[in-house]
């Protein structure tokens, strides 16, 4: 389709020579191509040169820039526009954009609402008001006191979980328990809620939520335009504690965040490090807990899924819950432990 000119090309994603020009334009730009890209789109010029590009990862717009030369001809909505498209095609209607901080009022105009900004991101949505309603309609009890929080993937829900929430739950009157929703992990999102649900039912002070696209999750985790790669990594932690704060922890009256120690994941072990640092700042303690061990062997998640590779249930039973447990003798549960001994034959 013509375009003022230029011509339209859509990539799911492109590859070979185009992928190879897209990833040259990007840098051009400051802007790394990110390997996450599932669509992306192309204005060309009569040369066959691109002049403005865009991209979608699930519901996230990303890598859009237009050629220096072509500023100011509304090329940046037209890629939008054609992005928004596809995604609402694909029924995602709830959209996130990532740019830059100095582009805040080019992308107002454009339809997408402030989220949240650091130094070096700038975090949009699609939705006016769209964090503020999510929080607010989250369950809480009438007289909250002192109020505490967990985000945890549970992949799957171990006793070493159960160990945190227990603590957790006995150290405030309230607990805002959140399970991660996206759906990365080797256990469903729907699953791994279900078994946490069934896991704390118990426990009369937790109130159980879906993080939503908010908390850690491709919605607030950028990279792609952090020219200093080395700051990336922090940049994430940064946006997501910031998001926290200012949002979840401000509705619900949190005060205090609980996390278990972590000798295994230098992801997550930096993540906890940069709340230490962060969340004083909006006078919430973090409480790090030691992990509960069986054994002399710390629980872990990870172990869970090492032993169901393993065929190792006798081990299993030992560090999950029952309802956990039965879930993965079930025929979900038996597919799930044979993709992962596929994939352990593979590493």
């Amino acid at each position: 389709m013509d375009f003022n000119g230029f011509y339209e090309e859509f990539g799911e994603p492109f590859s070979g020579r185009k992928r190879r020009k897209l990833i040259e334009f990007l840098q051009k730009a400051e802007l790394d191509y990110d390997e996450q890209i599932e669509y992306s789109v192309n204005l060309v010029d009569g040369d066959g040169e691109i002049v403005a590009t865009g991209s979608l990862h699930q519901n996230v717009l990303k890598c859009i820039a237009v050629s220096e030369k072509q500023q100011g001809l509304g090329l940046s909505a037209r890629i939008v526009t054609l992005l928004m498209n596809h995604a609402m095609e694909k029924g995602r209607d709830h959209l996130f954009l990532f740019t830059k901080p100095k582009n805040l009022l080019m992308f107002s105009d454009l339809g997408f609402y402030k989220i949240i900004q650091t130094k070096d991101v700038l975090l949009m949505e699609n939705r006016k008001n769209g964090i503020q309603s999510y929080v607010h309609a989250l369950s809480r009890p009438q007289q909250a006191g002192t109020v505490g929080a967990i985000v945890a993937n549970c992949n799957p829900f171990t006793l070493g979980h159960r160990y945190l929430v227990e603590q957790a739950a006995s150290r405030c009157d309230t607990l805002h328990l959140f399970v991660l929703s996206e759906d990365k992990s080797v256990f469903p999102a729907e699953v791994r809620y279900e078994l946490v649900r069934e896991g704390v039912q118990d426990l009369k002070n937790v109130f159980l939520h879906h993080s939503s696209d908010y908390l850690i999750s491709s919605a607030v985790f950028p990279t792609y335009f952090i020219k200093d790669k080395s700051k990336a990594a922090d940049a994430n932690c940064e946006l997501d504690i910031r998001i926290f704060c200012e949002f979840f922890a401000k509705e619900l009256g949190i005060t205090k965040r609980f996390v278990g120690s972590e000798p295994f994941c230098p992801v997550t072990n930096a993540y906890n490090q940069a709340m230490k640092r962060l969340l004083p700042d909006y006078g919430i303690e973090l409480v790090e807990l030691p992990r509960k061990e069986s054994g002399e062997t710390a629980i872990s998640a990870s172990l869970v899924r090492k032993w169901m590779a393993e065929g190792n249930y006798d081990g299993i039973r030992t560090i999950v819950p029952e309802t956990t447990f039965a879930y993965l003798c079930s025929t979900q549960g038996r597919m799930i432990a044979q993709k992962l001994a596929e994939q352990e034959k593979k590493a």
